[in-house]
Formats: structure tokens, C-alpha cells, sequence
């Protein structure tokens, strides 16, 4: 349980009329002693949540006539509202869950006033300001920044109401099960922060100190000695009249906000209805530009395409006119053509016999003096061979004779050879038979001088 909370030790705190009065508990008078008293009558927790309610019901009491009666907006120097905003403080941090160990997380008010966002996207406006003020540096401080906003845009009830209708959500990981704002007692803060709704706020939380103590309430402004309990019946009526007319005005001001917000949203769609008109008359008009653009075009296209037709036709009839007149030319040239191409083959075909008896003559000239060509061709080449052969022979002979040289002066390297490696094995294996007898004289000598030992 939070250790800043108000909490009124051995006193009850009741609302008689518009005064806060306080009855020790000790002193209490029952009407039906027999019976055992209330469970709530002796819970702390119980008659601390029932403290902030009174207390809240006053405090914003106060803070409603003091607007209506001065008419006038509220700044921070207004000793109610500051009351107002302390008791709100203690209200929401009523309950918030200890810290969990030496470095475990600590569940802030103004990290469950960071999910707000996520449900209602106006409260990003107010949340991105806290987020950037440069005089807060402490999460409490956040924490009132953003409470002081969401009341200057009459939206904390509205915000309140979120908290406590999300409870299994959200307020389930901040507060203990006897938090206020698990209790009955939330949804009557949340009706008394609606009627807050009619009062302007003009509030500089830049030039507030927000990270340092709030201050204390100041309960003389709201109570009243026990003696004087009893109320005149005009207060009385009085009283519940005024509240009677604060109720309807609030609902007239929550009416009338809700219509304004319809009416801004009816406005917006006018403002876009008429843009798309005036887009689409736009289009049409540019869409008529074209059209009339397009037919002219199409107009200029026809005109040139008859010109062209036209042009065509003309240089048709005149290539026909110029084909007939090359037709007749043709013809009576094909005509003398023919004429003087049968005087040419009948030339021609004289012309290739007498051709084909001289080729016939110079054929049986040619293959006489080939015959004769291949004839001496063959003698020549036959001699030819002879003589490679004679040569060829000449050389091969010569060559043995050089093998024989060499293969005899090999022959003779080879034995000297075979002679120095014939002595350097005898001159080995003398040489390895006095190393035997030096080996077994060494091992004899070894053995006596072991057994001398011995």
C-alpha cells in the first residue's frame, strides 16, 4: 500500500450538507448497539477510500462554485484547484503495487497514464508534450504534468473512465485488490471528475515545479466542528437545489460537447464533400478541354486524310496512264527483241559448231602430248628412286660401322670397369672379416671382464 495516501487515523470523515466533519471512531453512537459493527467501520483501507471520496466530493464542490461564482478561467495559484489536483494524485496512486526486490521494476502512476494512448488516440497529444517538457525529470512528475493537460482539454474523465472500465487489462499489473480504483468508490470519482467538464483551466506545467512535493490540503477551507451537525432545512434545500442544477448544467455541457464534436465532424465532411466536388468539377472541365481538343484533332486528321486520298488518286490514274503508254513501248520493242534474237541463235548455233570440231581436234592433240608427259614422267621418277635407294644403302652401311666402334669401345670401359669393382669387393670383405675378428676379440674381452666383476 502507498505510504503517501491520506489516511485520517481514528477518524471518520462524513459529509453533512457542504461540510466535511470528522468523528472519532471511539465516539461513534450506534442506534442498534446489539448488532456488531460494519466490517468497512474498522477496515483502514476501507475508511481511507471512503476519506478520499468525501474529501474529492468537497474539494470539486468548491472548485465549481468558485469557477461559476468569479467566472473566471482557473490558473495554478487557485487554492482549489490545487487541493484538486493533490487529492487526484492520491486517488490514482491509492494501492499501486511495492516494488518487487532490490532491482525489480516499480510500477509508476505515469507508466499506466502512458497506456492510455493505446486505447484513445487523443490522449497521444497530451502524452508526447509530458514525454518533451525539459523541467520534468521524475516519472510522478510526468505523472502530473499529464493529469493538468488531460484536464485543461476535458478529457479526464473520459480518460478515467478508460482506466476503470479496463481493469482486468490494465489496472490489474499497478494496484492491489484493495485499491481505490478496484473499489465503488472509482466510478464516484469518475461521475464527480465529469461535472469538471464546465470549468476553463489555463495551467503552465512548464514553469511548475513538478518533481518536488505538492504540498497539503488545507481541511479548515472544508470542515466544521462536530457541535454544529445540525443545518438549517433553507441550506438544506438550498444545497440540493444547487446540486440539481450542476447535474443538469453538466449534462447540458456534456450534451452540448458531444454535439459540437458532431457538429465538427459533420463540418469536416461538408469540407471534403465540397473539396471532391471541386476536384471532380475540376476534372470535368479539364475532361471537356480535352474532348473538344480531341475533336478538332480528329477533324484536322480527316481533312488531311481526304487531301491524301485525293493526292492518291490523282498519282494513280496518272501511273496508269504512263503504265498503258510503257505497255505499248514494251511490246513493240519485245517485237524487234525477237527479230534480232533468232538472227543471233541462228549465228550462234553456227558459231558453236565449227567450236565444237576445233575442240575435238586440239582434245586429241592434248591427250597425245599427255600420254607422251606421263610417259617421261615415269622414267624420270623410276631413276629417281633408284638412286635414294643406292644412297640410302650407303648411309645404313655407314652407320653400322660407326655402331660397331661404339659398341666395342664400350665393351672395353665396360670390363675396366668390372675390374676396379671386382677389387674394391675383395678389399670389402677383407676389410669385413678384420672387423669380425676385432668384433668377436671385443666381445671375448667383454665377457672375462664381466665375469671379474661378478
Amino acid at each position: 500500500m502507498a505510504k503517501d495516501t491520506i489516511y485520517l487515523c481514528n477518524f471518520r470523515v462524513s459529509v453533512d450538507g457542504e461540510w466535511l466533519c470528522l468523528k472519532e471512531l471511539t465516539d461513534v453512537q450506534f442506534d442498534v448497539p446489539q448488532q456488531p459493527p460494519q466490517h468497512d467501520e474498522k477496515d483502514p483501507v476501507a475508511i481511507e477510500r471512503s476519506n478520499l471520496v468525501n474529501v474529492t466530493k468537497l474539494v470539486v464542490k468548491e472548485l465549481i462554485e468558485s469557477s461559476l461564482k468569479y467566472g473566471r478561467m482557473l490558473d495554478s495559484d487557485h487554492v482549489p484547484l490545487q487541493h484538486f489536483f493533490i487529492l487526484l494524485e492520491h486517488v490514482m496512486r491509492h494501492g499501486l503495487k511495492p516494488k518487487k526486490g532490490l532491482l525489480g521494476p516499480r510500477k509508476e502512476l505515469w507508466h499506466l497514464l502512458e497506456m492510455v494512448e493505446k486505447y484513445m488516440p487523443e490522449a497521444s497529444d497530451i502524452t508526447s508534450s509530458v514525454r518533451e517538457l525539459p523541467t520534468v525529470k521524475t516519472h510522478l512528475g510526468h505523472a502530473r504534468a499529464w493529469l493538468r493537460l488531460a484536464l485543461m482539454q476535458k478529457r479526464l474523465a473520459d480518460y478515467f473512465r478508460l482506466l476503470i472500465d479496463k481493469k482486468e487489462e490494465i489496472l490489474i499489473e499497478f494496484y492491489e485488490p484493495g485499491a481505490l480504483m478496484f473499489s465503488e468508490e472509482a466510478v464516484v470519482i469518475g461521475g464527480l471528475l465529469v461535472g469538471l467538464n464546465i470549468i476553463d483551466c489555463n495551467l503552465c506545467v512548464k514553469g511548475e515545479d513538478l518533481d518536488s512535493q505538492q504540498g497539503v490540503i488545507d481541511f479548515s477551507l472544508y470542515l466544521r466542528e462536530n457541535n454544529h451537525t445540525e443545518c438549517p432545512a433553507e441550506g438544506v434545500h438550498s444545497a440540493a437545489h444547487m446540486t440539481a442544477v450542476l447535474d443538469q448544467k453538466n449534462y447540458i455541457e456534456e450534451l452540448n460537447r458531444h454535439l459540437n464534436a458532431t457538429v465538427t465532424n459533420l463540418q469536416q465532411k461538408v469540407e471534403q464533400l465540397q473539396t471532391a466536388n471541386t476536384l471532380m468539377k475540376e476534372d470535368l472541365a479539364i475532361a471537356k478541354n480535352q474532348g473538344l481538343m480531341l475533336q478538332e484533332e480528329n477533324s484536322r486528321l480527316h481533312q488531311i486524310h481526304r487531301d491524301l486520298y485525293d493526292k492518291h488518286q490523282r498519282k494513280i490514274v496518272e501511273s496508269e496512264e504512263d503504265m498503258m503508254m510503257e505497255r505499248e513501248t514494251c511490246q513493240n520493242t519485245r517485237a524487234e527483241f525477237e527479230i534480232l534474237y533468232n538472227d543471233l541463235k541462228k549465228k550462234l548455233q553456227e558459231e558453236s559448231n565449227i567450236r565444237q570440231e576445233v575442240e575435238q581436234d586440239l582434245q586429241t592433240q592434248i591427250s597425245s602430248k599427255t600420254e607422251t608427259e606421263m610417259a617421261l614422267k615415269l622414267l624420270e621418277k623410276d631413276v629417281h628412286d633408284k638412286n635414294e635407294t643406292i644412297s640410302s644403302l650407303q648411309r645404313q652401311v655407314d652407320e653400322i660401322k660407326m655402331i660397331n666402334i661404339q659398341m666395342y669401345n664400350r665393351l672395353q670401359e665396360y670390363e675396366s670397369l668390372l675390374k676396379e669393382k671386382t677389387d674394391q669387393v675383395n678389399h670389402l670383405q677383407q676389410k669385413v672379416s678384420e672387423m669380425t675378428r676385432n668384433f668377436q676379440q671385443l666381445e671375448s674381452e667383454f665377457g672375462s671382464s664381466s665375469a671379474h666383476n661378478y
